[in-house]
């Protein structure tokens, strides 16, 4: 836990350096603030704009900064000296995976404040369902990062991924042959729990989803780490 520790404090250390890793984390939730206060229409939903680029936020900021840091560390040889210093694969991304989580959850924490007409035990559940999102897409970026030779690589990967998870739930709601689709990914059904928070329902299948996902990504990361490891 003292190498996860130090890990976790190099990078909040280092996200103030690198701005492509920290817009990530903050871009969305001032988005729907903007958004949410600027925007007034008749018969929009109350949260409309929270539950949508919260969705949003969770398909793209873990992904993208997760597959970031480990493709580029990789690239320039940081976790050579990390291995070198007894530090071993699983507590770098144990510590990496904690520090991308709890960077998020503050966003997160974001989008709780700006929802309107939610009780406290939901707001609860909001951070339960967003965390779990959220841990999906950081194995999805851990995945790409860890399969991928360097930066460029991993960039060209993650980009069309993180184009996927983050835009389905946005077209899902124009579209009906995406809406069958996305109801497959992890991000639609994040959108569609925190919706449903609103309506005091809970819907099993989303949770079911979600946790398909986790699965799927985890075992995609097993394989990857596997073949090719963080040399």
């Amino acid at each position: 836990m003292k190498h996860v520790w130090i890990i976790l404090q190099k990078q909040w250390q280092d996200t103030w350096k690198n701005k492509a890793v920290l817009i990530q984390f903050i871009m969305f939730p001032i988005l729907a603030a903007i958004m949410k206060n600027s925007i007034q229409m008749d018969g929009m939903p109350v949260n409309f704009f929270v539950n949508l680029f919260a969705s949003m936020y969770v398909g793209m900021a873990p992904l993208i900064s997760t597959s970031s840091i480990i493709s580029e560390e990789k690239e320039k040889n940081t976790l050579r000296v990390l291995i070198m210093a007894d530090v071993t694969p699983k507590e770098y991304l144990l510590g990496i995976g904690s520090y991308v989580f709890c960077a998020c959850m503050f966003g997160t924490a974001v989008f709780c404040c700006l929802l309107n007409d939610v009780t406290t035990s939901k707001r609860i559940l909001f951070f339960f369902i967003m965390a779990a999102g959220i841990i999906v897409s950081v194995l999805l970026g851990a995945a790409v990062g860890v399969g991928s030779k360097n930066q460029t690589e991993a960039v060209s990967v993650s980009v069309p991924v993180m184009m996927i998870f983050s835009f389905l739930p946005m077209l899902s709601m124009f579209n009906d042959v995406i809406a069958k689709i996305a109801k497959f990914t992890y991000s639609e059904q994040v959108r569609i729990l925190v919706e449903a928070l609103g309506d005091g329902k809970i819907h099993t299948v989303g949770a079911a989803v979600i946790a398909g996902n986790m699965l799927v990504f985890a075992g995609l990361f097993w394989i990857l780490y596997r073949k090719k490891g963080l040399a």
